[in-house]
């Protein structure tokens, strides 16, 4: 698909379809116009106040949108526009009166997986409940965007036993598009794609796809291309090669950033094919794209997509992103190799601060200042602006060749355009106990100076932990579903990187929750106490090799979430708009969501109040037959947790058996936790509890 600006499109036209009676076939857009007005009369409201231009684009997932298709087009490039074409006369929404619209421009059409269209439409523009086609209209937005020692901290190393079947792995990443001539993605002893594998590789700018990249698209459907950006599936932004080359990176040896976490880097499936769907740019990823990239996705034939969208939002409560239940959702916690950096004080006290410096001052000291004795005056800044560094706040003249000392600084730009030539962050980088170390040093020394080391790798024996930046729960919409699921790996982590990014290396350290999400997809294809943790890291850390053998599994259906959503709320008529079959919310399947078969347990309660609630689940054994599970409860003595039976017997494999589990308590506490494990003596099922007072 090439990017243009507007409704602009290339492979994909919108028609309808008309069958005449002697067999033969008619499309164009003009039928396609005049079968909109009349599907859309009486149930579209728009042009409140809009007198001609498009507006921002909006989806609409649509139910049975059976009437027009989106098909490839070989003639493109052209234009798809309905301006003038769609004249609709509606009785305006809140007069009853008539008026008239002047146009929809259609952008484009995914019918195949979201059966849905996407169309330029003014904000005021209102969608009638009466509708029965239309499932959600919503605006497209732009998103942002949210490895040698990380899968041996997991417990996953490159001598684990692999399976035949990896070759057959087909990872659909979804992200800002990927660096083909990285090492890691060279296709040596790889053989041809799957059979199954439909998908294209759109090689505009000299990319090209192999056997490990068998598959590439862009999209830029909003807006118009940056003069940064490449119109093809090539990689120029960094994260996108290194979440893909985490997932499923081949190993490559003797990798490093400037000598710093050097060793093998490697993906977690070494073996598997890469699917890339570029649609982040360099101002973002629009929703639009994002919709488009799922449906070929899933027509391409992908097993399983990765997304490093959102996120990196914390540490505050209520800033998870990506909260369905449906939607595995991963928080960056860390690994036991920490990078740090070394500050060397004038005094010869040296300080152990977090950072990836690729060089630092060879010891080499200079002068040191507090921004917030440097304030740019003649701009009208004082130290309640220069003390946190912030561009243009600085005073050039006073910080130019120093290390400047800042309270907090979310970059570092003010300082890097000031000309100074190091600064400390005393906040995320540096202990809060050691920053004051250094004010006061700063403060009470006539000429201080002091000197930046470059990073190196150091052991972390606290890890894992979540770190800040990792959003947490509770999950804003359905707060009984616990948000994050789990954690993975997500900071300093060593991966294959663009070389048209900064800085201009081939592999690179970074962090984020992006960074933990490929973890887990590389392993789904591959088969101490603090207060509120659970909205921090949800059931818990990752640990591959032992999922691989979990005696258990919580295992959900279809109809496990039908069930909840009808428990939510759901009429029969809505819930089929979801489904698209004709499931029904009746007695049989009208369930809670306290029941969906979910490996966590959540639920809010009024603080201050006693609760009383039970949840059902079902466990399916795959471990071995004629085994019996007995349930262990750990849980503080303001939890009471009561599970009915407390012991499992399975004579089969995949034989399944359901318990209760009865909570009982008082929400004097803001979060109450507790774990409920089945065991047989060599596997371990662990469930996480949290009760979460408002």
């Amino acid at each position: 698909m090439d990017t243009h600006s507007g409704s602009k499109h290339i492979d994909r036209k919108i028609i309808a379809r008309t069958k005449l009676g002697n067999g033969e076939e008619i499309t164009d857009i003009a039928m396609m116009g005049r079968w909109m007005k009349n599907w859309l009369k009486g149930k579209v409201v728009l042009c409140d106040g809009l007198s001609h231009g498009y507006g921002p684009l909006h989806a609409a997932i649509l139910r049975n949108y059976l009437q027009g298709e989106g098909v490839f087009d070989a003639a493109a490039p052209y234009v798809v526009s309905f301006y003038h074409a769609v004249q609709i006369h509606l009785p305006q929404y809140t007069k009853g009166t008539s008026m008239a619209c002047p146009h929809i421009a259609g952008a484009a059409a995914y019918v195949k997986s979201f059966k849905s269209l996407v169309s330029s439409i003014h904000k005021s523009a209102l969608i009638t409940t009466d509708m029965e086609e239309l499932v959600s209209v919503f605006p497209s937005k732009q998103r942002k965007l949210h490895t040698t020692r990380s899968w041996n901290f997991m417990g996953f190393p490159s001598t684990a036993l692999r399976g035949p079947f990896e070759s057959d792995v087909i990872i659909g990443m979804i992200d800002t598009g990927i660096w083909p001539e990285s090492k890691s993605f060279d296709d040596a002893g790889f053989g041809p794609p799957p059979s199954r594998w439909k998908g294209i590789c759109q090689s505009n700018h000299n990319f090209t796809c192999n056997n490990k990249i068998i598959g590439a698209r862009y999209y830029h459907l909003q807006g118009s291309i940056s003069e940064y950006d490449i119109p093809s599936p090539r990689d120029s932004e960094g994260h996108g090669t290194h979440t893909s080359s985490t997932a499923a990176g081949r190993l490559v040896t003797n990798t490093s950033l400037a000598g710093i976490a050097g060793g093998t880097a490697r993906g977690g499936v070494p073996s598997a094919r890469i699917a890339i769907y570029k649609v982040c740019w360099s101002d973002g990823c629009s929703d639009i794209d994002l919709l488009a990239a799922f449906e070929d996705a899933i027509q391409d034939g992908v097993d399983i997509i990765s997304i490093s969208i959102g996120g990196n939002s914390g540490p505050d409560n209520f800033t998870v992103e990506n909260y369905a239940p449906w939607i595995l959702t991963v928080a960056a916690s860390t690994i036991d190799r920490k990078i740090i950096a070394r500050t060397k004080l004038g005094n010869g006290e040296e300080l152990q601060g977090k950072a990836v410096n690729i060089d630092g001052f060879d010891g080499e000291m200079h002068p040191l200042i507090f921004g917030g004795n440097a304030p740019n005056i003649s701009a009208g800044d004082y130290a309640k602006h220069s003390r946190y560094c912030y561009d243009g706040t600085l005073d050039e003249e006073l910080v130019k060749g120093k290390v400047v000392l800042c309270d907090g600084l979310s970059h570092g730009y003010g300082p890097l355009h000031a000309g100074v030539v190091g600064f400390v962050l005393p906040v995320s980088v540096l202990e809060s106990s050691n920053s004051i170390k250094v004010q006061n040093y700063a403060n009470k020394t006539s000429n201080p100076t002091a000197t930046i080391y470059k990073s190196e790798g150091v052991f972390d024996a606290a890890a894992p932990y979540v770190v800040s930046f990792s959003s947490r729960g509770p999950n804003p919409l359905t707060p009984n579903i616990l948000k994050p699921d789990l954690t993975a790996p997500g900071v300093d982590i060593l991966a294959a990187w663009s070389p048209l990014s900064n800085p201009k290396v081939p592999y690179n350290i970074i962090s984020g929750t992006s960074m933990a999400c490929p973890h887990i997809v590389a392993y789904v294809m591959s088969s101490t106490k603090n207060a509120e943790a659970e909205l921090a890291y949800g059931a818990g850390h990752i640990n591959p090799l032992a999922a691989l053998s979990p005696g258990l599994i919580y295992d959900a259906q279809e109809i496990d979430y039908i069930k909840m959503l009808c428990g939510e709320g759901y009429f029969s008529t809505i819930l089929r708009l979801v489904t698209g079959d004709q499931s029904s919310c009746d007695s049989a399947n009208n369930g809670t969501v306290l029941d969906l078969n979910y490996p966590t347990f959540a639920l809010q309660t009024q603080h201050g109040k006693s609760f009383s609630t039970s949840f059902r689940r079902i466990v399916t054994n795959v471990g071995v037959p004629n085994s019996t599970y007995y349930a262990i409860v750990n849980a503080p003595s303001s939890l009471k947790i009561n599970v009915e039976p407390n012991v499992l017997y399975f004579k089969e494999l995949m034989e399944k058996k359901s318990f209760s589990i009865k909570l009982e308590g008082d929400a004097y506490e803001t979060i109450i936790s507790g774990v409920v494990i089945w065991s047989d003596g060599t596997h371990k099922l662990k469930k996480r509890r949290m009760e979460d007072s408002q």
